[in-house]
């Protein structure tokens, strides 16, 4: 199977556009706590992703924790669609968005217009027993980078270069949006200066086309890494 290339930023906007932007004030994380991320971030209780690749070009990811809401990601942000009844298969409603699927085909319905999808890839999500003491992991490829945030503390864990240069850091909170599903993490020492971006939203790894609910930059030492991430909930 191909490589699904990046979505169309048009299709995007068209479609999948507008999601809440409304900003909180800039927290501050309490001394020797992680901070509470956005919980957009994270399956929400789902064993797995799926991702779809839709007409017009574009690629969505979607969770289904059992017996609960749908969690689905665009490029552009994240809802959470509740069931609703339907004749045959399963259909999902929400912030006028309304997701249908049977089996591996699936219509998205939006103010804007309708998307035609087909599954493209799923992913097992990462798991605390996988990751012990983990609350979130981004990954990156060429070179080949990675970060864990702790799950007890403010600490990030930045691996970068393919596993040649590691290093452990403590960080602060500069923004955080819940409703948007965003955070930017400032490196918590001088000396020792990184930024980290979360945004929630559909994100297919460059390389093995795997899906994820977030985007992940990485800004250090003068470089800049993009790659997609999830939360881990224990």
């Amino acid at each position: 199977m191909s490589r699904l290339l990046a979505p169309a930023a048009f299709g995007l906007t068209l479609l999948l556009g507008g999601c809440a932007t409304a900003t909180s004030p800039s927290p501050i994380t309490p001394q020797g706590h992680a901070p509470l991320l956005p919980s957009t971030l994270f399956p929400g209780g789902a064993e797995s992703f799926t991702s779809w690749q839709c007409h017009p070009n574009q690629a969505l990811v979607t969770a289904l924790p059992e017996g609960d809401e749908l969690r689905l990601w665009s490029a552009h942000g994240a809802w959470r669609l509740q069931p609703a009844v339907v004749a045959s298969g399963a259909r999902y409603e929400g912030s006028q968005v309304s997701f249908w699927n049977k089996g591996d085909s699936a219509i998205v319905e939006t103010p804007r217009g309708r998307l035609e999808c087909q599954v493209y890839m799923q992913r097992q999500a990462l798991t605390r027993q996988q990751r012990p003491g983990v609350m979130f992991q981004g990954r990156g490829n060429e070179p080949g980078w990675m970060v864990h945030l702790a799950h007890d503390r403010p600490e990030a864990t930045l691996t970068l270069d393919y596993g040649t240069r590691e290093q452990t850091l403590p960080y602060r909170v500069a923004a955080l949006d819940n409703e948007a599903g965003r955070v930017v993490l400032a490196s918590g020492r001088g000396d020792t200066p990184f930024e980290l971006r979360i945004e929630a939203g559909a994100c297919l790894d460059d390389m093995s086309g795997e899906p994820f609910p977030a985007r992940v930059t990485l800004s250090i030492d003068g470089e800049q890494y993009r790659g997609c991430g999830q939360g881990i909930t224990p």
